[in-house]
């Protein structure tokens, strides 16, 4: 452990009760000051009001709000989507793509203040404490990491509420609060309680921003996207930039049961882990980009896009963003993307969105081509040919097995 005197550590501090309690533990154990470092990233007001003042009280000698909400989706978020990325196939990686930005804003911020150490609470079990020291060491391989977590004997609620109490340091949190959740302007996730079992079926309290499918509107709604290279400029002929899209989404997708998934998936540590999330906005893009997608993209750029997403999903889970594999991925997602132009529209329905209409002015689809009726383009004939050789091989293969 570090035990010089007189220097600094910013803590990424959210206010909750893991991170108030890190506050004295740091100053004690390591004599530190102790600069908080918020990121707004869209999380509920619930969360940051009065965060400076709370940050103050559990001994912070300062705090610094950083409103990082647009930078986020149009900066991490939207060139994600670009690559097709899902963590085993359905996770849309809300809380994966946002700790690179918190830990490079908290970096530069130790840096600009001359701090020596940084911080974070994350717990030795999950994935998001090598998701903030792998930013740290590609940006800040200097500076000293503490993670609490791993070093405290505080392994519980209720040991962290009686180790605040001793100090008369007040906090919110209580012991009837069972889930941990993650917010931000992208997804909203649920953890633990009754979903640790799963067999348990989860119930309304795993649930958020979404209204139960079968409570949503008994009435379908459709609504229209614009994409440009991949990205969706406009929602019902209104132009956005990236936030504003994702927020009038997910309002849209939220009030029709979109966007829920309830998983077991791998961490990166190797342990199996359970969560409820909630990605409304998210699950009408990326639906969107497909049905753009499947008009633009031939056959084999088409699974090289596929290749491209299975791959970028592991980057950004395991927290390689700032590696130069993800910077090439995303070279080669952008190429892709560029001809990704076009208008979708998109049926909203209890849980479920679908895309019935799409054009594009790049698309590869002809109806001259592909009609059943008679037309004046393709020679069937043709495909004799294509055949032959197409299953030479094969046939090579039979004759020798026959000799």
């Amino acid at each position: 452990m570090i035990r010089q005197k007189h220097n600094k550590v910013v803590l990424a501090y959210s206010g909750g009760l893991d991170t108030s309690a890190i506050i004295p533990w740091l100053r004690e154990n390591y004599n530190f000051e102790v600069i908080a470092f918020v990121a707004d990233i869209g999380q509920s007001k619930q969360d940051l009001n009065g965060i400076e003042k709370k940050s103050l009280d559990s001994g912070a000698s300062s705090c610094h709000v950083f409103d990082l909400k647009e930078e986020f989706i149009e900066d991490y978020v939207y060139p994600v989507l670009k690559t097709g990325a899902l963590y085993e196939g359905s996770y849309l990686l809300g809380t994966a793509m946002a700790r690179p930005i918190i830990a490079k804003k908290q970096v530069e911020l130790a840096l600009n203040i001359g701090a020596n150490a940084l911080c974070h609470g994350a717990t030795g079990k999950g994935n998001d404490q090598v998701r903030f020291e792998m930013a740290y060491a590609a940006l800040a391989p200097d500076l000293n990491v503490i993670a609490p977590w791993r070093e405290w004997d505080l392994n519980s609620r209720e040991s962290l509420l009686k180790y605040l109490d001793a100090r008369n340091i007040p906090t919110t949190a209580t012991l009837e609060k069972i889930y941990s959740k993650d917010e931000n302007s992208w997804h909203i996730s649920t953890e633990g309680g009754l979903l640790e079992n799963p067999w348990n079926r989860s119930n309304a309290d795993c649930w958020n921003w979404t209204v139960d499918p079968e409570d949503a509107p008994e009435e379908p709604e459709y609504i229209s996207l614009i994409l440009k290279s991949g990205s969706v400029v406009s929602v019902n002929n209104k132009k956005l930039n990236p936030l504003q899209c994702v927020e009038e989404l997910n309002n849209l997708g939220s009030r029709h049961g979109i966007g829920r998934i309830d998983i077991v998936e791998n961490r990166l540590i190797g342990m199996k882990s359970r969560g409820c999330y909630e990605t409304p906005g998210g699950t009408i893009i990326t639906t969107a980009i497909k049905a753009i997608e499947q008009l633009v993209l031939d056959r084999e750029s088409f699974k090289w896009r596929e290749k491209i997403g299975l791959e970028m999903s592991s980057i950004i889970y395991d927290g390689r963003w700032f590696s130069p594999i993800r910077k090439s991925i995303q070279a080669a997602s952008d190429s892709l993307s560029s001809e990704i132009n076009g208008e979708v529209i998109l049926k909203l329905y209890k849980g479920t969105v679908i895309a019935i209409q799409k054009k594009s002015p790049n698309s590869l689809y002809s109806e001259e081509y592909a009609t059943f009726s008679e037309d004046g383009v393709y020679k069937q004939s043709d495909a004799d040919g294509f055949i032959r050789l197409f299953s030479l091989s094969s046939r090579i293969r039979a004759r020798n097995k026959l000799k």
